[in-house]
């Protein structure tokens, strides 16, 4: 029964340490986000070492393709045969529009309710250091900033990933040597999408990419976001004011990233639901400076020494 060599349980010791640093002490209930495929399989056979009396698992069948009601079927008997509880899980509605982004707020969505209605305070996901380095590399030819190039995180909220210095292969090997065969999404193999296509890439030679090193790389991207996040918060105590209904910033004298930090905090208190991004955030950022009175959504902004931002007065029409 697996583990049966070293190499098994150095890989359950390197989960668990994962683990200690994510989790606190208490013990919480776990439920784990398994689709059948090797990276979840591996983190069902780790867990069930590490914790078995505290862990449920659950497989989300978004309705996209006939083989998935099989394959949550799959999971199902190989939870059962581990003695863990398993939820299916069915989103109510077709999922519409940007398949992959619908999709994954549908998963969270249905893992969130389900944990809830079961007492798990965390969810566990099987993302590891090969998504890490695709994750990375995708928002690095997307130009994104140091937010979007901290990655995925170890712990988001309830989100729990404690796979992160696994890489691929890695949670292959576990599975073989459990004897666990993972079911194949066919997905995956699908070019359209940014994260395979970038896999594929990374796929056609040798790379020079290590999973430790990436994830260092991505740990101090997440400290810097973190540290201007609370710088962000200790200027906006100083320099946001709200005058009646209009919001006021001091963004002078400060280096570009918190200006735009500010900006982004300032135009939330006038709508929480807007977030700019890209060229529409960095052309307002220079109208403001520049002086320039312009809109945003329904924002009215105003630009010179101090910012001011009010919701815009409402569109004139022809009688």
């Amino acid at each position: 029964m697996w583990p049966d060599g070293e190499v098994e349980r150095a890989y359950l010791a390197r989960f668990e340490k994962a683990l200690g640093r994510l989790i606190s002490s208490d013990n919480p209930r776990l439920l784990l986000a398994v689709s059948g495929g090797p990276d979840s399989l591996a983190l069902l056979m780790l867990a069930k070492h590490i914790m078995p009396d505290r862990i449920a698992a659950a497989t989300v069948d978004h309705k996209l393709r006939p083989e998935a009601t099989a394959e949550a079927a799959y999971v199902a008997t190989i939870c059962a045969s581990l003695g863990f509880p398993h939820f299916i899980l069915r989103p109510a509605k077709p999922i519409t529009g940007n398949l992959q982004s619908s999709a994954r707020a549908t998963r969270y969505a249905l893992l969130e309710q389900t944990a809830d209605e079961n007492g798990c305070r965390l969810i566990i996901t099987a993302h590891h250091g090969d998504d890490q380095l695709e994750t990375l590399l995708m928002r690095l030819a997307r130009g994104s900033g140091v937010d979007g190039m901290s990655g995925i995180r170890p712990r988001n909220g309830r989100i729990v990933r404690p796979l992160l210095g696994f890489s691929k292969s890695e949670l292959e090997e576990i599975c073989k040597s459990a004897d666990i065969a993972p079911v194949r999404d066919p997905s995956n193999d699908d070019t359209e999408f940014d994260r395979v296509a970038m896999r594929q890439w990374l796929s056609q030679a040798p790379h020079p990419f290590r999973i430790d090193r990436i994830g260092r790389t991505a740990g101090a991207l997440q400290d810097a976001g973190i540290a201007l996040e609370w710088m962000t918060d200790q200027l906006a105590a100083n320099r946001v004011q709200k005058n009646l209904n209009e919001i006021q910033c001091d963004g002078t004298a400060l280096p570009y990233e918190l200006q735009r930090r500010l900006l982004l905090a300032s135009l939330a208190q006038v709508d929480p639901d807007l977030a700019p991004r890209g060229p529409a955030l960095v052309q307002l950022l220079s109208d403001l400076n520049d002086g320039k009175t312009t809109t945003i959504g329904n924002i009215l902004c105003k630009g010179g020494p101090i910012w001011h931002f009010s919701p815009a007065p409402p569109r004139r029409t022809d009688a």
